[in-house]
């Protein structure tokens, strides 16, 4: 099969990238098709499952106009600035031009070595980061919120090692609308690389934001998408856990599932992240951590933008707009979490008590919205103190009485299933033994989240004591 390629960043300077192609494995299995996206792609579903097929979805073989490439690119991980990273496990096949004309990067994650993998690192993948990030960008999307999209999940037929341990080993068909990160321009700027840093800005602008006018107009552009984007994280209790800036897409998609996770007891300083040992990515942090990589986005641009005091001026201006976009976006997205159509700052203090009650109760994000918008009494049963909900509530119902179907305006907002850790890490255990039969289950559960479904009331449970999740871990 031909896939419809068009590879205008293989085009770019040499100094972008590194010609890669994947690490061969030994006996490649299909684990996954997601046949809705591969038909938005335009290929062949039929061909992708039949044995050629999954050669190409593991790396074995390159279809033709692919140009397979590894990325290079910066970042500052946890606040400290790496001039070097790049794509140390992931290549780059080109882009697919699907039937309407987008383009869609087609990425293999865990394809091995890479000019960019570090120490002893393999540049491999195991089963379970890879169903893991295949079942979060999948839920993401379902959720309504931009992301990156699994394509396939394929077994290698190896076994990789982690932490002792011997795992079968997996490579992650992703799809992106582009893989260009903060980082990216990052990697250009602390080399001082003018013509680099101006040739990434002109190519991002016409690649992703058309109408933007040059550098300034580029970083109004991202910071409106950043700003959307993590509005919707927290309207549904998302929590990224590693928002370096290689972890940031300038697209305004949702990257990198590593150690991610959805709440369930509410609290708004709430860390999964094994790596992040002092709560800087914590969930209620996500927005002032976005303002943070977003300035050194800035900081790269402004060699570009002019008069450096003008330039200053006018970027600290743009970042700054983070704070009224985001504002605006949480609350018409908290606001029709509790049935108001087009919520107004009067009515910010119905919704913060709510979440602060939430917080001390240790309620549990999902139900307690998912009950608001079909039988709130049952809300009640999330509370510790059921008092501290009816308190609430009383001010609340007044609140609904100006409104005109605040049900249906719930149901659009709230989820009754999200990809809840315990459930997460079950079905990874179950892929360790050869059953992914949880995964598929898990899939479908998520694939209309917000469609009451008698077929997956298992998934709208919270976890028990025992089941409970509190350290989620990057699969490298």
């Amino acid at each position: 099969m031909t896939l419809n390629f068009d590879n205008s960043y293989a085009r770019l300077p040499a100094d972008f990238f590194t010609p890669q192609q994947p690490d061969p494995v030994p006996e490649p299995k299909l684990v996954a098709l997601n046949r809705d996206l591969a038909a938005r792609l335009g290929l062949d579903c039929d061909w992708l499952e039949s044995p050629e097929g999954v050669e190409m979805l593991a790396g074995n073989q390159m279809p033709a106009g692919a140009e397979p490439i590894a990325q290079v690119y910066a970042g500052h991980q946890f606040g400290g600035f790496v001039p070097r990273l790049g794509d140390g496990r992931a290549v780059l096949l080109g882009e697919v031009v699907a039937p309407d004309g987008a383009h869609f990067d087609l990425v293999l994650k865990g394809a091995g070595r890479t000019a960019y993998s570090r120490g002893r690192s393999d540049g491999r993948a195991w089963i379970g980061p890879v169903l893991r990030e295949y079942v979060l960008s999948e839920a993401m999307a379902a959720l309504g919120l931009p992301t990156t999209r699994a394509l396939a999940a394929v077994t290698t037929g190896a076994s990789v090692s982690r932490d002792g341990w011997g795992r079968p080993g997996a490579v992650f068909a992703r799809v992106a609308a582009s893989h260009i990160r903060i980082g990216t321009f990052q990697y250009f700027a602390a080399r001082g690389d003018i013509d680099a840093l101006e040739t990434l800005c002109n190519y991002s602008i016409s690649r992703h934001f058309p109408d933007a006018e040059g550098p300034l107009g580029l970083l109004r552009a991202v910071v409106a998408a950043q700003g959307e984007l993590i509005a919707g994280w927290m309207s549904f209790g998302f929590v990224h856990g590693v928002m370096n800036t290689d972890n940031m897409a300038i697209s305004g998609e949702t990257i990198d599932y590593g150690p991610c996770a959805f709440l369930d007891a509410y609290h708004p300083q709430k860390v999964f992240s094994s790596i992040d040992q002092f709560g800087r990515y914590a969930f209620g942090q996500q927005a002032q951590i976005a303002i943070w990589n977003l300035a050194q986005l800035a900081n790269c641009l402004l060699p570009l933008m002019g008069e450096k005091d003008a330039a200053i001026e006018a970027a600290s201006a743009a970042v700054d707009s983070f704070i009224p976009i985001y504002q605006a976006a949480w609350l018409k997205r908290f606001g029709t979490k509790i049935g108001l159509a087009d919520a107004g700052e009067d009515d910010l203090p119905l919704i913060h008590s709510l979440l602060e009650r939430m917080a001390t109760e240790q309620a549990d994000f999902t139900r307690v919205f998912s009950a608001l918008r079909s039988n709130p009494d049952a809300a009640r049963i999330e509370f510790t103190e059921s008092m501290a909900f009816d308190q609430w509530a009383e001010g609340w119902r007044a609140r609904l009485q100006r409104e005109a179907d605040p049900e249906a305006v719930m149901a659009r907002a709230n989820p009754m299933r999200i990809a809840r850790n315990h459930q997460v890490e079950a079905m990874i255990e179950a892929a360790l033994a050869q059953d992914y039969a949880p995964f598929h289950r898990l899939n479908a559960a998520l694939a209309d989240p917000f469609a009451p479904d008698a077929r997956f009331l298992k998934y709208e449970t919270a976890p028990r004591p025992n089941e409970r999740v509190s350290r989620t871990f990057c699969g490298t």
